[in-house]
């Protein structure tokens, strides 16, 4: 008997549905203003969504334009190190360890020290309102791990009988790679660089609270939370969230257009 399982789509609404009961609830029974103030830590979420339309696109668009661009130039650069390191395995295999203990200690960086070492090397922003040299850095640090794993996990997927076909007929390690291995990795490599776009706008933001940039998210939310402006604070964080899935969606769709074969796969084992 074929077991159904809840679409993708329908899973989402309800772990949103989830999420905004649980925020709504919250905010009307344990995170209450104090008595005699007008503050509230967590405001519900119809009064941020009532501030978003108050202050209109524009008011958001330059903050978010900078930490958009600063994850963009981290993600590129993260996952593309990422990606040639993980290829130069496969060609001098020996270098497995070097590049597996490269990307742990990346991983296990603590974010606070690297930043503040990263602002003092790379330093800030060149002009107002221009990236932050800081923040591209630790975006593309948090996306190293995740790629440089995922990619040789998918390296090494690749069918055994299609690598030998391959060496029978004179190809090399290089052959192996373009012809067989990349597309066996397609799937895993797409797969982190998706889990990878949350990850780079992440730590855009990091870089920006070590104070690298005068227009941007991060700078903007410790304006926010100096003025104790709890409900605008709460609708840049929404804001982070939509954008951030919106990059997450928009990958996971190339990752559907690119490797059809794994939808299809998967449609079949959720039917049998």
């Amino acid at each position: 008997m074929a077991r159904r399982r809840i679409p993708g789509w329908l899973a989402g609404i309800i772990g949103a549905v989830v999420l905004v009961g649980a925020w709504w609830l919250l905010s009307a029974t344990v995170f209450t203003p104090p008595p005699g103030t007008d503050f509230t830590p967590v405001p519900s979420p119809l009064a941020v969504v009532q501030q978003l339309v108050a202050d209109g696109p524009a008011a958001y668009w330059s903050v978010f334009q900078v930490t958009i661009t600063e994850a963009l130039l981290g993600f590129a650069w993260g996952n593309g190190i990422a990606l040639l390191l993980a290829s130069i395995v496969l060609l001098l295999p020996r270098l497995e360890p070097v590049v597996t203990q490269i990307a742990v200690v990346s991983y296990c960086l603590p974010v606070v020290a690297v930043g503040g070492i990263s602002i003092v090397v790379l330093g800030g922003a060149k002009q107002p309102g221009d990236p932050s040299a800081t923040a591209i850095f630790l975006a593309a640090l948090a996306v190293f791990f995740t790629t440089v794993v995922g990619a040789l996990a998918g390296f090494r997927a690749a069918d055994r009988a299609s690598l030998d076909v391959v060496r029978v007929f004179g190809g090399g390690r290089w052959t192996q790679l373009v012809k067989v291995r990349l597309i066996a990795a397609s799937p895993a490599i797409l797969n982190a660089l998706q889990i990878a776009v949350p990850s780079a706008f992440l730590g855009a933001v990091l870089g920006e609270y070590m104070g690298a940039t005068d227009r941007s998210v991060g700078i903007t939310l410790i304006r926010l939370q100096g003025n104790l402006d709890s409900t605008r604070v709460w609708a840049v964080f929404l804001l982070c969230a939509a954008v951030a899935l919106v990059g997450y969606a928009l990958v996971g769709l190339v990752a559907r257009l690119v490797t059809p074969w794994v939808t299809g796969a998967a449609a079949r084992r959720s039917a049998s």
